[in-house]
């Protein structure tokens, strides 16, 4: 199993790590920084052992970084070589404002009109998340907009911290999708709190405070069949 640095610390760029496993262009680790794909939520980028790393998975519990090959065509690392790692910044801090923007927006159709998620995705300061509406409310789009950027200027704190897998799960305010995509094996359970808004059960990097997004536009709202609406929104600067 590869340790999630990223969970406990999303704003740790640098590291050292252990290879465990090697294939073609492609390395597991022991810990990585690097955010693989899921969640809805985009891979990191950086540099991996003095190469681009180009995209990061999960898989049965490894996270595995698909790097360039080396300009000088040198081999990879061997299992048990010691390599260091850094994302790119710039997309990683782009991928957290647009996440916690997406949890703000959650929280505000929650609270509002109590509507759970049904499936998003998200690129750096641009994103969708589908809301199980039929049909939405008049003037639905420049209220959310108005309402989420309030709640953004707010500067909430946000707080992560890991409950037992029993005690999350019966937790209904924690599980806001409409289907709970938790895997079984997973028993302990990483919750991200935004102080007095929003408090999710979530594997993905936030900022330390909302004010530290930015602002949202609403960019489109569509229709995705009975009772399944779309919103699609932008991250720009305060």
């Amino acid at each position: 199993m590869t340790e999630l640095l990223y969970l406990r610390d999303a704003y740790l760029t640098k590291f050292d790590a252990q290879v465990v496993a090697v294939r073609e262009n492609a390395l597991a680790l022991d810990r990585t920084a690097f955010y693989p794909t899921g969640g809805g939520q985009a891979n990191d980028t950086g540099v991996l052992a003095g190469r681009r790393v180009t995209d990061v998975r999960k898989e049965d519990g490894e996270v595995w970084h698909t790097v360039e090959p080396a300009a000088d065509a040198s081999p990879l690392p061997e299992v048990g070589a010691t390599v260091a790692g850094e994302i790119d910044w710039d997309r990683r801090h782009q991928l957290m404002r647009t996440h916690t923007a997406l949890h703000v927006l959650c929280g505000v159709i929650w609270n509002e009109w109590k509507v759970p998620v049904t499936g998003g995705n998200m690129e750096p300061l641009s994103a969708r998340m589908d809301f199980e509406f039929d049909p939405v409310p008049e003037g639905f789009g420049p209220r959310i907009e108005e309402l989420v950027n309030a709640e953004l200027a707010a500067d909430y704190p946000i707080v992560v911290d890991f409950l037992p897998r029993d005690t999350a799960i019966h937790d209904a305010d924690l599980i806001r999708t409409k289907v709970n995509m938790i895997p079984e094996g997973v028993r302990e359970i990483r919750v991200v709190d935004i102080v007095g808004l929003d408090k999710q059960a979530d594997g993905g990097t936030h900022v330390r405070s909302t004010n530290e997004v930015g602002r949202i536009r609403v960019t489109k709202l569509e229709n995705k069949g009975k009772g399944n609406k779309r919103v699609r929104l932008e991250i720009v600067d305060a």
